[in-house]
């Protein structure tokens, strides 16, 4: 089974303007409130040059949208004139417009694998899980992507910081079923680390094009012992235009409906939490020995995004209110769009 949720933005210039944004000139961009970050002892390696980072911040409001047929089939072939964005119900014109496009230059990726190791993990499900990451990476093979892998239990760790090496990857997740468990799974705490590491060491584009950044968090959907709140995380996660997906494993995420039924899924804390809804990733839950298909699908899920943007109206880029954002497609499309709205900064004295 599938499920699928919404949430993201970014401020980048990677994006070709449409005709009527032609004249617009970028000023200082909106970024929303902050709580300072917790400490971390994890270690971390570069394998990103600084030149490759573009740091440019515009006024522009960008906001990834997933657009899927009546099947959740992805569709792919819409045009900037078949969206409708509204800003706190007014309808604004769509300055820019991006989507991948089959045969053309795919969009750059940056992932962070953060795997729960917990007590509640056996080495034969881990060994499982580092078969199907492998998939998720090889079906991005085509592409600029770039993999970090992280482990956590009571606290987090960096087994590979950000690199395209195919070998960095096998060793670091080789390394998974060698690493010591916990008791506690402090998921919220650990993928607070993950945005953080994307923040920190993933670009926001790569040669001018605009990267996909994402966390993909494999546990068993019951975190326990965080001293970070779900919302903070997601806070977090919107400011960075980070989308978080969860994989959550089926002993312990199933349960009988009723006698000679098939199992049903069972939301669990991490569900309920909306960390993947509200920041424009998905929720999956696996089924079934075999992960790699359901990778190589949760894949396609997190490249499958269109990128609509705006630039709001001067009066309200420095009012320090939230405004809502809402994308409309044809008629008997579903969208999930990757935020419910931006921060204003506050006005500058």
């Amino acid at each position: 089974m599938f499920i699928i949720a919404a949430g993201v933005w970014l401020t980048s210039p990677a994006l070709l303007p449409m005709p009527d944004a032609l004249g617009q000139q970028p000023a200082e961009s909106m970024q929303g409130k902050k709580s300072p970050p917790r400490d971390s002892s994890s270690v971390i390696q570069d394998d990103i040059s600084d030149d490759e980072i573009y740091r440019v911040d515009t006024d522009l409001v960008l906001v990834d949208v997933t657009v899927t047929d009546a099947q959740g089939r992805p569709v792919r072939d819409l045009r900037p004139e078949d969206f409708k964005l509204y800003e706190d119900g007014a309808e604004r014109p769509i300055s820019f417009f991006n989507v991948e496009k089959r045969g053309g230059q795919p969009r750059p990726v940056a992932v962070v694998f953060a795997v729960d190791i917990s007590g509640s993990m056996t080495g034969e499900e881990l060994r499982r899980m580092g078969d199907a990451m492998r998939a998720f990476a090889q079906h991005l093979a085509g592409r600029e992507a770039v993999f970090a892998v992280m482990s956590f239990g009571m606290s987090a760790k960096v087994l590979q910081s950000f690199s395209g090496d195919a070998r960095k990857l096998d060793r670091a997740l080789e390394r998974l079923a060698h690493e010591p468990n916990g008791l506690s799974t402090h998921t919220y705490d650990a993928i607070d680390d993950a945005i953080r590491l994307l923040v920190r060491k993933a670009p926001r584009t790569r040669e001018r094009r605009l990267m996909k950044r994402a966390v993909v968090v494999i546990t068993d959907g019951f975190p326990v012992g965080d001293s970070v709140a779900p919302r903070t995380v997601i806070e977090r996660a919107n400011d960075a235009g980070v989308s978080i997906y969860t994989v959550t494993l089926p002993s312990y995420s199933r349960l009988l409906a009723s006698v000679g039924n098939a199992p049903a899924p069972l939301p669990t804390p991490l569900d309920v939490s909306s960390v993947a809804e509200k920041t424009g990733g998905a929720s999956v839950y696996a089924t079934a020995e075999n992960y790699a298909p359901l990778f190589r699908t949760l894949a396609e899920e997190v490249t499958s995004t269109y990128v609509v943007a705006f630039y709001p109206p001067e009066e309200k880029r420095r009012d320090g209110r939230f405004h809502n954002i809402r994308v409309e497609a044809p008629r008997g499309l579903n969208v999930r769009q990757s935020r419910t709205g931006y921060q204003a900064t506050g006005r500058k004295k």
